[in-house]
């Protein structure tokens, strides 16, 4: 995809397309080996929290789920 890229007082401006707007205030920007610039959100300081968040959408249907399968006996197979 294209963009504009412009000038906003002393700085180089891009315009970043509406389905890629970030949703926070500030982002890293940085230059890969091969020249690439990129752009991301910065990680969120608290890892542990998040994870704890995303754990918590699992219902007990699919946590049931998983431990049946973890307890089902390994599969006999022949000898090639």
């Amino acid at each position: 995809m294209l963009t504009k890229v412009f000038q906003s007082g002393n700085s180089q401006a891009v315009r970043i397309p509406m389905n890629f707007r970030f949703d926070v205030d500030t982002v890293e920007i940085f230059r890969t080996e091969n020249g690439d610039v990129v752009l991301r959100s910065p990680k969120p300081q608290n890892r542990g929290d998040e994870l704890f968040a995303i754990l918590q959408q699992f219902d007990d249907d699919f946590i049931a789920t998983v431990e049946a399968r973890d307890n089902e006996p390994p599969q006999e197979r022949e000898v090639l």
